[in-house]
């Protein structure tokens, strides 16, 4: 899965190489949103926790259809654990329900506009975890891998300088740094709105 994500990055880098001698339109700016994500698991309850997103983004548009838009995010996400959390990790006596993670994401993403109004963006995103929570586990060992990654793939609305969006990711890979005896994966809902100096 990591190999499916490296080569879908490195086509993307060569189509943007290929691009650059159609002089390329470049814009970069701010961005601000909300997060609704979980992780799922049998450890973890059902349903979205609120958290936030913020930082900053390029776009590098080749063409009137294509563009690259890589961002660099500061994300939060919240879960809470679940009753089957204390089943399963009994042996490591916690029983902190709620946990925050903060990330830095680096989505990279393939811009399609089929008009000047809405862009269809999908691609990779690498998520770097900077802070956890350190009480989740009583022992002090890790319980979340230091990255996760992830496929986007969303709509962004184009309003003069403003650039409001919606987007789903998907974790693809493990982030249970504990043990095999359950699997942890990420999603989330993510809607904001940027602004292009």
């Amino acid at each position: 899965m990591k190999k499916s994500i490296f080569f879908l990055a490195i086509a993307l880098l060569g189509f943007a190489q290929i691009s650059l001698a159609q002089k390329p339109n470049f814009g970069l700016g701010i961005k601000a949103g909300a997060n609704m994500n979980k992780i799922d698991g049998q450890s973890f309850k059902d349903g979205y926790n609120f958290g936030y997103q913020l930082g900053g983004f390029a776009e590098l548009n080749f063409s009137k259809t294509f563009g690259l838009q890589p961002e660099v995010l500061w994300t939060e996400s919240n879960a809470r654990t679940g009753a089957k959390f204390e089943d399963i990790y009994q042996d490591l006596g916690a029983q902190v329900k709620d946990v925050k993670l903060n990330y830095l994401a680096i989505p990279l993403l393939l811009n399609i506009r089929p008009s000047n109004f809405i862009t269809f963006q999908v691609g990779p995103q690498y998520s770097i975890l900077i802070d956890k929570d350190k009480r989740l586990l009583d022992n002090g060992k890790e319980a979340f891998k230091s990255g996760d990654f992830s496929m986007l793939g969303g709509v962004q609305l184009k309003i003069a300088m403003f650039r409001a969006y919606g987007r789903y990711a998907v974790g693809l890979n493990d982030i249970n740094d504990i043990d095999n005896r359950d699997q942890w994966k990420s999603q989330a809902w993510q809607v904001g709105l940027g602004y292009v100096f």
